[in-house]
């Protein structure tokens, strides 16, 4: 059955009315590898948008929901009693179809949306191996789940879990030495096919993270002392231009300056392009990189001759010295995340069962009360004590019994539903 019928499928059943059971936990998304950057552009989620999701997720009794949105990946984190109300809710809220979805995405359960979490948090997932910037868009992505009440104990742990990961990696291995982003990839495009760069007139536009992150690495690799930029709001180019003495210029000045500059760089972050055709009178070769999703840079500019446009994706394909040196830290990086998961693994599987376990401890201890109540009313001279230590002691090997079964357990849900019932036991 595709996905979009199973979706009807699920709005029309209402199957999960008046149930408020946590359900498995899922990791739905898309990223570069089968996605192109079109793609991802009609799955990228603004602010607005992951506001919306999250009241949305909260209003269809989600008990648990995180949302990344890159230039390389839209994520959703979060428990459903089925994946498809996670694709749902991205596909309402973004400009993407589940037919999109279909071809491009993935979905991951349980364990191994555990382990997706990790490989993508620590940065062994990104686009260039090691780039750490990934980990503070999830503690972003975690406190607005948290300002929205909509994150539970598993969800914080594990969140917790891979931030601890990320920081070992870091500090344990040289996985994040050399380039850590795209927007050193980007430099390091330039700097290779344009010659005598420090000489040229570049241009920056936009001074979001990922143009703030540019300038500084061209400020550094370059030695470029002709550096211009322009934003939207000119505040924010002044503040950012104001720690290395660069020019600042007027956005309704981007057309002249375009036609001065010999490279432009667009890191704008808008839902549509900022540049196009329209604003090119060029009298020398441009070379311009887009590194926004969705694509800020129209595809018509191709149509001047004068123009070679370069987009990220492109730029995720350089390979240097720095990117070897990085692979071969792979192995010390997932020893560090196999530990700290099947740590997480074992605190969410005990997790599971603890309840049940505490609530039959509670029942056994009132059999035990009654029992030598009983005794004590039949037997003359009943050792009461002595009774209180065997029954205490039968009751701690058959719960831990019990719970190293547990442990083991593949159908773990059966056993538990099975000693509720033999028991009789209520849990929160």
């Amino acid at each position: 059955m595709r996905l979009h019928l199973l979706l009807f499928y699920m709005e029309n059943l209402k199957t999960y009315s008046g149930e408020s059971l946590e359900g498995n936990f899922y990791a739905i998304g898309l990223n570069y590898k089968k996605a192109d950057a079109e793609i991802r552009g009609h799955f990228s989620i603004d602010d607005t948008s992951k506001e919306n999701i999250l009241l949305q997720a909260k209003a269809d009794r989600i008990p648990s929901l995180t949302v990344i949105s890159t230039c390389n990946r839209t994520e959703l984190y979060g428990f459903a009693q089925h994946p498809y109300q996670l694709i749902k809710l991205l596909c309402e809220h973004t400009n993407g179809t589940v037919e999109e979805f279909e071809k491009v995405s993935y979905i991951y359960k349980n364990h191994d949306a555990v382990s997706h979490l990790f490989n993508v948090g620590t940065g062994l997932d990104s686009q260039i191996l090691g780039d750490f910037e990934i980990i503070s868009q999830l503690r972003s992505a975690f406190r607005e789940s948290k300002k929205h009440d909509i994150i539970n104990p598993f969800a914080e742990r594990l969140v917790n879990a891979v931030i601890q990961a990320s920081k070992r990696i870091k500090n344990e291995t040289g996985i994040s030495s050399g380039a850590t982003s795209v927007s050193f990839a980007a430099v390091q495009y330039i700097m290779a096919r344009v010659p005598h760069v420090s000489n040229k007139n570049l241009l920056l536009f936009g001074t979001g993270k990922i143009g703030r992150n540019t300038c500084e690495n061209l400020i550094k690799h370059t030695k470029n002392k002709h550096i211009t930029l322009i934003n939207r709001t000119k505040e924010k180019a002044e503040s950012v231009a104001g720690k290395f003495n660069l020019i600042v210029k007027e956005y309704a000045d981007i057309q002249s300056e375009i036609a001065q500059s010999d490279v432009l760089i667009v890191a704008t972050g808008a839902q549509q392009p900022t540049i196009s055709k329209e604003l090119l009178h060029l009298k020398r070769p441009l070379l311009i990189l887009d590194l926004s999703i969705p694509k800020n840079v129209a595809q018509d500019v191709t149509e001047n001759e004068l123009v070679t446009l370069v987009h990220m994706d492109h730029l995720a394909a350089v390979t240097d010295n720095t990117l070897e040196k990085r692979a071969s830290q792979l192995p010390v990086a997932k020893k560090i995340i196999a530990e700290i998961e099947k740590e997480f693994n074992q605190w969410a599987d005990h997790r599971k069962f603890a309840p049940t376990i505490k609530a039959l401890k509670s029942k056994l201890a009132e059999i035990k009360a009654a029992e030598i109540d009983n005794q004590r009313k039949k037997i003359a001279g009943f050792n009461e004590e002595q009774a209180e230590i065997i029954s205490d002691r039968l009751i701690q090997k058959i719960t831990t019994h019990l719970a190293n079964h547990l442990k083991g357990e593949a159908a773990s849900a059966e056993s538990l539903e099975l000693i509720k019932r033999v028991f009789q036991l209520e849990t929160a």
